[in-house]
């Protein structure tokens, strides 16, 4: 389903293919060069159970203590706090009538909120 790589540190995280081709989407619709934007994905404080995950394109250079893997051919960016609880995360695309958008597979986590997008730990 996914291509987990692991960075230095033994931190590891996956992108579904669902997911990569929507990021992939997101790069053609703003004129992005797959080879040089990368998708950062990081945890912010926040949300009804503590934690937000967080995803946005980066057209810079990884910070110099950035992890930095590529799952499914998209390149990703993880700042040190951030990797310490999402490493091992598989983050999917989910799609129907109801809605759609990424989702989260974390093994960390000891809690989540109904939508999804904030954790406990």
């Amino acid at each position: 389903m996914s291509d987990a790589t692991t960075a230095a540190g033994g931190v590891t995280l996956s992108l579904s293919e669902e997911a990569a081709e929507q990021v992939r989407r997101f790069f053609a619709a703003e004129n992005l060069d797959e080879k040089s934007a990368a998708l950062r994905v990081s945890v912010l404080p926040g949300g009804c159970s503590g934690f937000e995950y967080a995803l946005e394109v980066d057209e810079d250079d990884p910070a110099e203590d950035d992890y930095v893997l590529e799952s499914n051919g998209i390149r990703l960016f993880m700042d040190p706090f951030s990797g310490q609880y999402l490493s091992g995360v598989k983050i999917g695309y989910h799609s129907s009538f109801q809605g759609q958008g990424f989702t989260f597979e974390n093994p960390n986590a000891t809690g989540s909120c109904g939508c999804g997008t904030s954790f406990s730990v």
